[in-house]
């Protein structure tokens, strides 16, 4: 009903960072979880309502035509540093949240974490390709195993659990002002996934994508991001990453993704095995995620050898990535002056960088100079 294509798709990680990043920095702002939680709830909604409006009116190639290639570069690099910074304190066993204050480096589970990732980074560049592919996987299993023998582990699953459905389980929508906006742009900015993903697959299908496809894909987003917004979950969007699986294997055909989806549903109908999988040790997680994600660098300089910079328009990405990056280490104390509504927008690095290197693409032409 959608884009027709066997595009992968998953959680954003644009919606998947802002939203760690949103209970991270609100954490420490104060603001309480529930009216966090809400907030969530109402910016998804609202997102949901744009993109539907995006793709009903045949808006979004329009849209897409902002994201060139320096914005999009700038947007994987941050979103690269937001993510590994995040991995990195995990596998330092630097909680996050309100316990953060007064924190220290846990220095057996750093050590651990540094081998596991050492593994996975191995793997990845010097195993066959028959078994670089399962490289995350075999850090995972390695990983919690030693942590079981050698750390305290989770309490183990106890009762008799039922499949159930709840509306708004991150807390009954409310407004605040600042976290709504910051969550609007966010579903704004996720759009390029969609743009990126078809175009990046014309070459398999050998057709180039036309709006009508993009309107019922955009559609179809924003119906299921609504769904994400009453059910508490995190945004899908189509996976630009996909096309290199895609170009690998050769396999176009929607059926092996039907029967996926299909096998994940069950999993997901069955809580037990859920249940199992949320006690994977967070510094392994981490420490495999961080290796997975330093492959966003790689993106990132493929969207930047597009551009021909200059000593004279290198300003185009320097200011956002350096402004962006600089936000990213600053304390969320620094923003305390600001006004409430503005505090979650500005503290974030990765919106800022991407805010201004939409403005200083799209209100300069840096061709000319």
């Amino acid at each position: 009903m959608g884009h027709k294509r066997a595009i992968m798709e998953g959680q954003s990680g644009l919606w998947w960072g802002v939203i760690l990043m949103l209970t991270t920095t609100a954490a420490a702002q104060g603001i309480p979880l529930d009216v966090l939680g809400g907030s969530l709830t109402t910016g998804v909604i609202i997102s949901a309502g744009l993109t539907i409006i995006i793709g009903l009116s045949g808006a979004g190639p329009y849209l897409a035509k902002l994201f060139n290639p320096a914005v999009m570069g700038v947007f994987m690099f941050l979103f690269g540093c937001q993510l590994i910074g995040i991995f990195l304190k995990g596998m330092l066993g630097i909680p996050f949240g309100n316990d953060v204050q007064g924190a220290k480096i846990d220095l057996s589970i750093s050590l651990f974490s540094i081998i596991i990732a050492a593994i996975v980074a191995i793997i990845s560049i010097k195993a066959p390709s028959s078994v670089r592919s399962y490289g995350l996987l075999i850090g995972i299993v390695i990983g919690w195993m030693g942590f079981s023998l050698i750390f305290e582990q989770q309490d183990a699953m106890s009762g008799t659990v039922t499949p159930s459905m709840e509306l708004f389980p991150l807390g009954d929508p409310v407004w605040n002002t600042g976290i709504i906006i910051t969550t609007v742009l966010t579903g704004l900015l996720n759009t390029a996934n969609t743009f990126g993903a078809l175009k990046g697959t014309d070459g398999l299908y050998q057709t180039e994508s036309g709006k009508l496809q993009m309107r019922s894909s955009f559609t179809i987003t924003g119906i299921f991001t609504g769904l994400a917004g009453l059910l508490g979950l995190v945004p899908y969007a189509p996976y630009v990453s996909s096309i290199g699986f895609l170009n690998q294997t050769g396999i176009i055909k929607r059926l092996p993704f039907v029967l996926g989806g299909f096998m994940f549903f069950v999993m997901g109908v069955i809580p037990p095995i859920g249940h199992f999988f949320s006690m994977l040790p967070l510094s392994v997680g981490s420490a495999v995620l961080f290796v997975a994600y330093l492959q966003m660098l790689n993106s990132s300089f493929s969207f930047f050898r597009e551009v021909e910079f200059t000593t004279l328009n290198i300003y185009r990405s320097a200011i956002p990535l350096f402004v962006g990056i600089l936000i990213m280490t600053f304390p969320a104390s620094y923003f305390e002056s600001l006004p409430d509504f503005l505090q979650p927008l500005i503290s974030s690095g990765l919106l800022v960088g991407i805010t201004l290197a939409l403005m200083l693409e799209n209100l300069m032409d840096w061709d000319k100079v």
